[in-house]
């Protein structure tokens, strides 16, 4: 019988986000590029050094942006893990490029930065790194195979928003990255994402390709005479109503950050020695990386042990969650003759991940519960 309700994911105020909302209104702007827009692009811009951020609808529209802005061809290749959220794919196979999935590292679950070498050939235009659950993929090693073969980095940074590898911030060290502000993530409006761009080279054409391929910030401006359709392009920007719920977030991101920590860290110290008793593998995060505590994962002995728990704290009436089914094992690869890379380790991790819950108004007393059911839990 549930004792009580404790949902995987509830996203919640922070403070000043439906009076923002209301300011946004009484503008009389809620589409795209108001006020609030231009608020939540100029912290990005200051906090993280950007020489551009750009909201976007979503962090699946700030990668298909991308894909434009490197005139990816049919043919053409980029190399992302296999275990990453299908947008990080899908964004670019809607220009024809093939997704070239490999394998993950054991401890982190990221790119498995070893693999890229000999998986890079003379069609291989990007390497994705997706830093998952917040700790940051390898990037010096990334960043130098990249330079080496002459190959732009886009960081997928849908779960590292805030984190840091090496002191320097994740979606700071490709040339592009994306963020996410889905309900699920550490900042939300519910659905939309960014852009951010670390080399000006792109800021003019993404403000086109952004404008659905118009020049309209120019003629905005009066750079142009004419307002018309210019380049390939989309409806990416995110309205200014979304924008205004986003900085009501940002204005108490260091509180969400500081209570997201002390959860992730509640979990692992409460849940240390049953893990360690059973087998069970939490989370890792090397020294040299900060993370942005966005998932508390615990991988299960085995796939049955892992369904086995879920349905246990199911029915104590917790919301828990498995993730990704492998790309390369899906059946769109193996459709259209992508899964051409063995992937053992994704595949496992997969079958045996667990997530629980972890969200900014979870209350001591609630994290109380669930690792109390856990540690009632028989194997």
């Amino acid at each position: 019988m549930k004792d009580k309700i404790i949902p995987f994911n509830s996203a919640n105020e922070i403070g000043d986000e439906l009076k923002y909302i209301g300011k946004a209104i009484k503008n009389s702007h809620i589409s795209a590029d108001g006020v609030f827009t231009e608020k939540c692009n100029h912290f990005f811009e200051n906090f993280f050094s950007l020489k551009k951020s750009f909201l976007t609808t979503s962090c699946t529209s700030a990668l298909e942006a991308i894909a434009i802005l490197l005139d990816l061809q049919p043919g053409d290749e980029i190399i992302l893990p296999s275990y990453t959220f299908v947008s990080t794919a899908n964004a670019f196979i809607l220009n024809g490029v093939k997704p070239v999935f490999i394998d993950i590292r054991e401890d982190t679950l990221n790119m498995d930065e070893s693999l890229l070498t000999s998986h890079i050939t003379d069609k291989t235009k990007a390497i994705i790194p997706v830093h998952y659950a917040g700790v940051s993929c390898e990037m010096d090693e990334i960043n130098k195979i990249a330079k080496d073969n002459k190959i732009i980095v886009i960081e997928d940074n849908a779960h590292g928003l805030f984190g840091k590898y090496k002191g320097k911030y994740l979606g700071t060290l490709g040339t592009f990255s994306t963020q996410s502000f889905h309900e699920t993530k550490n900042l939300t409006c519910g659905e939309g994402g960014a852009l951010f761009i670390n080399d000006s080279e792109y800021i003019d054409r993404a403000e086109i390709v952004l404008d659905k391929g118009t020049n309209r910030k120019q003629f905005l401006s009066g750079q142009k005479d004419k307002y018309s359709w210019v380049d390939h392009g989309s409806s990416y920007r995110m309205a200014d109503l979304l924008a205004a719920f986003l900085y009501g977030q940002i204005k108490g991101y260091s509180i969400i950050q500081s209570k997201r920590k002390k959860i992730f860290n509640y979990y692992y110290k409460s849940l240390t020695d049953w893990a360690i008793n059973n087998e069970v593998l939490l989370p890792t995060i090397p020294s040299h990386c900060d993370s942005s505590y966005h998932i508390f994962y615990m991988i299960m002995p085995n796939k049955n042990s892992r369904d086995n728990l879920i349905t246990w704290l199911s029915k104590n009436g917790i919301g828990s969650v498995f993730h990704y089914v492998p790309l390369h094992n899906s059946k769109m690869s193996i459709k259209n003759k992508w899964n051409t890379s063995e992937c053992p380790i994704a595949i496992k991790k997969s079958d045996t991940i667990i997530r629980l819950p972890l969200f900014h108004s979870l209350e001591e007393k609630d994290l109380d519960f669930i690792t109390g059911k856990i540690l009632k839990y028989i194997f």
